[in-house]
């Protein structure tokens, strides 16, 4: 599987940002995908993840200003962001996991700074 992650930048304090990532595979339904995310001198972070079903978990931090969908006809996935705040700056990345297998996209940028 291969994940194409797109949406990073720079935002002001208080702004919204979309990711968006798309898979090659035609079983995306099958994959439980999720967004990470890994700020410099920190450990790599689930984020939010989102089953085939639509079933969705957040870190606690950014409960209520994230929300995280897929379209799996268009096998995609989305990570909305709101009310972005500094401590949310941090390289994103997309992954697809199924039981056997875990993928993952390059990361893209988020700077949340003024």
């Amino acid at each position: 599987v291969q994940l194409q992650a797109s949406g990073g930048g720079l935002v002001q304090p208080g702004g919204s940002l979309r990711l968006s990532c798309i898979a090659s595979s035609t079983t995306f339904s099958n994959y439980v995908m999720a967004w990470h995310r890994q700020a410099p001198g920190k450990e790599r972070e689930l984020v939010a993840s989102i089953t085939g079903g639509g079933i969705t978990n957040y870190a606690d931090s950014v409960k209520g200003r994230f929300a995280i969908s897929r379209d799996n006809a268009k096998r995609m996935v989305y990570l909305q962001m709101h009310s972005l705040k500094p401590e949310d700056t941090a390289v994103y990345y997309c992954s697809a996991r199924s039981l056997l297998n875990s993928y993952w996209a390059q990361g893209t940028q988020v700077t949340v700074s003024s």
